[in-house]
């Protein structure tokens, strides 16, 4: 590194920092010549500090299969099956558009439940699910166990087991789901209006006060109220269209409206611009 204006040599030995790009002549034009390494993960044990000694397997002197040789020796029995893991939370996170910080939550869940070896017997898939549940309750933005065995190849009576072994193994809690946890994705996905999302939240919170709704699920409760409210709108929605998106069936929403609509009147919100007057409300 040489100064242009007067010629001093800053530093005659410095190091490049950046990718390799060289193929070398033994090499294969299509292999990838970067030997920087993929990035250190602290969820796995090692790191960058292990030493791994290079063996050449017997019979076989072709370069592809040297690599898979390689990298497979690599990787404890442990770290391989965390590897799996973090794969498959990665790719269940993916297909319902989680954010990296709850993928990073159920990672390290994971590695907690794996180290602790409390959940023997279990598949490492469903153990899997659990931890993505719990990371997005934990993280306040709870999805349902039927949006988790939509994207799992595991069973929500199976999910549901591992949720609470995993809570009970690891000493941790998760909020307790309420109403509102999902009235602001449910209204958003059905395309109702901002009107129609506060009405029906406000219905959902007045009924709990209330006690109208004891025992049901807080799921349940919030698709009776985005019904209620969207039928006293303009934008009335269907309980199939409802039930679709809340992962709930149509006697489950029939039967936590026929609770609330008995005083529906002292449910809505005062300002709230009715299509359809509380005493046309369909009784069902």
């Amino acid at each position: 590194m040489i100064c242009s204006e007067c010629g001093l040599v800053v530093g005659d030995r410095v190091v490049d920092v950046g990718s390799e790009w060289r193929t070398f002549s033994n090499e294969k034009a299509t292999s990838d010549p970067s030997r920087v390494g993929a990035a250190q993960n602290p969820l796995l044990g090692g790191g960058d500090l292990s030493t791994i000694i290079e063996r050449v397997p017997v019979g076989n002197s072709e370069t592809d299969g040297y690599s898979k040789y390689h990298n497979r020796g690599g990787l404890t029995g442990s770290d391989r099956s965390l590897m799996n893991a973090f794969r498959e939370i990665g790719i269940m996170a993916d297909r319902i558009n989680l954010p990296r910080k709850i993928v990073d939550r159920a990672n390290q869940l994971f590695k907690q439940v794996h180290e602790q070896k409390s959940l023997k017997g279990r598949s490492n898939d469903a153990i899997a699910s659990a931890c993505l549940y719990i990371a997005c309750r934990q993280e306040g933005v709870p999805r349902t166990f039927k949006e988790i065995c939509a994207i799992s190849k595991i069973s929500k009576k199976e999910i549901g087991r591992c949720f609470k072994l995993i809570l009970k193994a690891l000493e941790t809690s998760v909020d307790l789901i309420t109403t509102a946890d999902f009235m602001s994705r449910f209204c958003s996905n059905l395309c109702l209006p901002l009107d129609v999302q506060k009405a029906a939240t406000h219905i959902a919170r007045r009924a709990v006060d209330l006690d109208l709704v004891p025992g049901r699920s807080p799921i349940s409760v919030a698709a009776a109220a985005i019904y209620m409210a969207s039928q006293a709108s303009e934008t009335k929605k269907s309980q199939k269209e409802i039930g679709d998106i809340a992962g709930v069936a149509d006697v489950t929403i029939r039967q936590s409206y026929r609770l609330i609509y008995l005083r529906a009147a002292e449910l809505f919100p005062t300002d709230f611009h009715f299509t359809t007057p509380v005493d046309k409300l369909p009784n069902l």
